[in-house]
C-alpha cells in the first residue's frame, strides 16, 4: 500500500498556480509519495500534472464534479488521460440523491457513465460520508441499494474511516464487506472534545488505527492509503498531514 495526501485538507492553499506548486513540494518532502487532487482552484490538468511530476508525486484519484461526468463523460476522461490518474472520484452524492428513497436512482443515473469510464480503461469512484448508512422501511442502507446496481467493476468505493465510525458502523466490518471495492481507503482519525466528535490526525484519535491498517495489508486489495483532515481546527494542516504520516512510518506503512 502507497501513502498519499488527499487535498483537500490543503485547499486553502492550493486556489492559484504558485501556491498549488508549493503545496505539491510540501506534500513530497512530507514523504508522502501520492496525492489525491480534490479541493483545487481553476487549474487546468496539464499545469496540476506538471506540478506533481516536478514534486514527485503521482496523481492516483481525483474528486471530479459529478454533474460533468453525466454531462461530458470524455471530457472528464480525456482530463484524467492527462493526469494520468485512472481513478476518477464523486466526493459526495449530489442533493438530490440524498435519501433512501432516491439512492438507487443515484446509481441508475451513474451506470452509463461508470461503464464508459472502465471501456476508457478508468473507474469510477465514490467517496461516502455518514449519510449513506440511513436505511429504508425494509432495513437497507442507501450503500447496499447504490451497491446493488453498480458492481465492483464498474464502482469503487474510496472507504473513509471517520465517516464509517460517524455513522456508528464497524469500520472493521465494512472494510471486510467492501473488500473488492476499496483499492482507495481515506485515513481519517475521529478524537472527542466533550460530546463534540473530531476529526484528528490518524493516531491521535480513538480508531484503532492498528488494526485497521493490518486488515486492509491482509486483504491484500487496497492500493492507496490517502490521509484526509476536513477540518485542523486552526492547526497547520500540513503539520497535521506530517504527523499522520510519522504515524504511518512509525507503524511500518510509510
Amino acid at each position: 500500500m502507497i501513502c498519499g495526501a488527499q487535498t483537500y485538507t490543503i485547499r486553502d492553499f492550493m486556489q492559484n498556480e504558485a501556491d498549488f506548486a508549493s503545496s505539491m513540494r510540501k506534500i513530497a518532502d512530507i514523504g508522502y509519495t501520492c496525492v489525491q487532487l480534490s479541493g483545487f482552484g481553476p487549474l487546468s490538468p496539464r499545469f496540476m500534472k506538471d506540478a506533481c511530476d516536478e514534486a514527485g508525486l503521482q496523481i492516483v484519484l481525483t474528486h471530479t464534479n459529478p454533474d460533468r461526468m453525466l454531462t461530458d463523460p470524455e471530457g472528464v476522461i480525456l482530463d484524467h488521460n492527462i493526469l494520468n490518474c485512472d481513478y476518477i472520484g464523486i466526493g459526495m452524492m449530489p442533493e438530490r440523491y440524498r435519501s433512501p428513497e432516491k439512492a438507487a436512482q443515484f446509481a441508475l443515473d451513474f451506470k452509463d457513465t461508470a461503464q464508459r469510464f472502465l471501456d476508457a480503461g478508468k473507474k469510477l469512484f465514490y467517496h461516502h460520508h455518514n449519510l449513506e448508512w440511513e436505511r429504508n422501511s425494509q432495513g437497507l442502507t442507501m450503500l447496499d441499494l447504490i451497491l446493488d446496481v453498480l458492481p465492483p467493476d464498474l464502482l469503487g468505493i474510496t472507504l473513509d474511516t471517520y465517516w464509517v465510525q460517524a455513522a456508528g458502523a464497524d469500520v472493521c466490518d465494512t472494510i471486510v464487506k467492501l473488500k473488492d471495492r476499496i483499492q482507495c481507503v481515506h485515513l481519517k482519525d475521529m478524537a472527542v472534545k466533550g460530546f463534540e466528535q473530531r476529526m484528528a490526525v490518524v493516531g491521535e484519535g480513538n480508531l484503532p488505527f492498528k488494526k485497521i491498517l493490518d486488515l486492509l495489508k491482509t486483504q491484500g486489495t487496497t492500493q492507496y492509503l490517502l490521509v484526509e483532515q476536513d477540518n485542523c481546527y486552526g492547526e497547520d494542516p500540513f503539520d497535521c498531514l506530517k504527523r499522520s504520516y510519522e504515524y504511518l512510518q512509525k507503524e511500518g506503512y510509510q
